[in-house]
């Protein structure tokens, strides 16, 4: 047999994958930069258990639907950027903005120590413990931020942490957006 086909090729196509996963490695391409297929489309509809005893137990499809525009932050209590990120819907929730919470693939018991701890920005909280509703929102990590309009109509997904400048540039122009659409 040739040397080139024994040893030879098997390193050239090595070099040639190596390659190609160095290039898209260095493309800059982020999470966030995945375009959502939901944008533009109701959410899916969803009905999850909340924390019990907490006030806005539960979420599901109809707390999107009130006719105001809200925040939908996917989160864990072993996130390390979801509490990097937890002061600014602390915050958004200060200037009057309905920020609800799903607790993707978490317990019960880590959520109230997180927010025993950090403070509570949800006015509803969802349990998203096997993660389905994360699928059906397409979910590629937490955090992961979406705004819908008040008739239950995602009009934006980030992925990846939110802060100040994602706030200004990228939320609340989508919120207003989202209430000048509404009737």
């Amino acid at each position: 047999m040739n040397r080139f086909f024994l040893f030879g090729l098997p390193l050239l196509v090595f070099a040639g994958l190596a390659a190609l996963f160095l290039t898209q490695l260095r493309s800059g391409k982020q999470a966030s930069d995945i375009p959502s297929v939901l944008v533009g489309q109701p959410l899916p509809a969803f009905e999850l258990p909340g924390l019990s005893g907490r006030a806005g137990d539960g979420l599901s499809t109809d707390d999107f639907k009130g006719g105001q525009p809200t925040v939908l932050n996917i989160w864990a209590s072993w996130c390390a950027p979801c509490k990097i990120e937890h002061p600014v819907f602390l915050e958004l929730k200060g200037r009057g903005v309905i920020v609800h919470g799903v607790l993707f693939r978490d317990t019960e018991a880590n959520a109230r120590s997180y927010l025993s701890e950090l403070g509570d920005p949800y006015t509803g909280l969802g349990i998203d413990a096997k993660g389905r509703l994360g699928i059906d929102l397409g979910v590629t990590g937490v955090p992961e931020t979406f705004v819908i309009d008040g008739r239950g109509v995602v009009r934006l997904r980030h992925a990846g942490p939110v802060d100040d400048h994602v706030i200004k540039t990228t939320i609340l122009p989508a919120l207003e957006t989202a209430k000048a659409s509404l009737p």
